[in-house]
């Protein structure tokens, strides 16, 4: 049997290892689908490892803010990836839950507006007000849409709810079922800035949101940033994976559940990554302005599937 401490070195490494490689696969299908020949998968490996070997370059006018947000950011998905059923539906902190891992995303996203804010740029500033916004009508649909799934597992624990709608699939074949998943995907662009919401791709000073408040980053720090907003991702769409589509996710943990777990997981990532690629090809940046109602429409989906928990049978 694997201790929980063996547990959440496991997931950590897993997260942290990965995401960089789920960025590559994702920016090489992008460029292939548009018909260039892209970038390797493996490239992010290469520019985290020139980034950090390179020197920082500090404003004089930032603060001790700055230079701590990139290891907060860093430290925040780390427990992150601790928190999440990633290889097994029991977590190494079963009393974590999803308001905890919501706090944990509330406090990178308040720190990197706060390293916007104290770079003293108008770009930072801007990119940092825009963050708070979208953070503001975001974050209630999370809850919301994992709330929906934990009143049909009768539990708020992450792993739990994998274990109970693995073990029953009809609760997970229901219409609420589907409607969560629609608002958790919708939720999950905006987190983590991907088309529609934001162009992860691109410097305008008018569509820019992320980028504008990593602006000022450079060296390590900046590698640091970039690291932790791959696992962002890569926790997002694990968590789209294994609530949403339980199957595959062992109960125990022991060294070949978890391996299989693993595989499980890689192929789920790889349908979900196919998929967010080709919605990232197909679809244009959504003006300012509508990028509320998106979200708000989210939000609609997610009351609608604690609703079906109610009326639907």
């Amino acid at each position: 049997m694997i201790t929980d401490l063996a547990l959440a070195l496991i997931q950590a490494l897993v997260v942290a290892a990965g995401a960089p490689l789920l960025v590559g696969v994702l920016r090489t299908l992008k460029a292939r689908l548009v018909g260039r020949r892209g970038p390797r998968p493996w490239q992010p490996y290469a520019d985290l490892a020139k980034l950090l070997r390179k020197e920082a370059v500090v404003s004089t006018t930032t603060s001790w803010v700055f230079r701590v947000t990139p290891y907060v950011l860093f430290a925040t998905m780390l427990v992150a990836a601790v928190i999440v059923p990633v290889v097994a539906s029991r977590t190494a902190l079963p009393f974590a839950g999803i308001i905890l891992l919501m706090y944990l995303f509330l406090v990178g996203s308040f720190f990197l507006a706060l390293a916007g804010l104290d770079s003293g740029s108008a770009f930072g500033g801007m990119g940092a007000s825009r963050e708070v916004a979208v953070a503001a009508l975001a974050e209630p649909t999370v809850i919301l849409a994992v709330f929906a799934l934990a009143l049909r597992a009768d539990t708020t624990n992450l792993g739990g709810i994998v274990a109970r709608l693995s073990g029953e699939p009809s609760l997970a074949a229901s219409p609420g079922h589907l409607l969560a998943f629609a608002a958790f995907f919708i939720v999950m662009l905006a987190e983590t800035g991907r088309l529609p919401v934001d162009n992860p791709a691109t410097h305008l000073e008018l569509t820019m949101i992320h980028e504008a408040m990593v602006l000022e980053y450079s060296g390590r720090y900046l590698a640091l940033v970039e690291w932790a907003g791959a696992m962002k991702l890569f926790v997002f769409l694990t968590l789209l994976a294994n609530l949403f589509f339980p199957w595959g996710v062992p109960d125990l943990v022991a060294p070949v559940p978890i391996v299989l777990g693993l595989l499980a997981l890689a192929g789920k990532l790889a349908v979900l990554t196919v998929g967010l690629a080709v919605l990232e090809t197909i679809v244009a940046k959504l003006r300012l302005f509508r990028v509320p109602e998106l979200l708000a429409g989210s939000f609609a989906l997610a009351l609608l599937s604690v609703t079906a928990v109610f009326l639907v049978p």
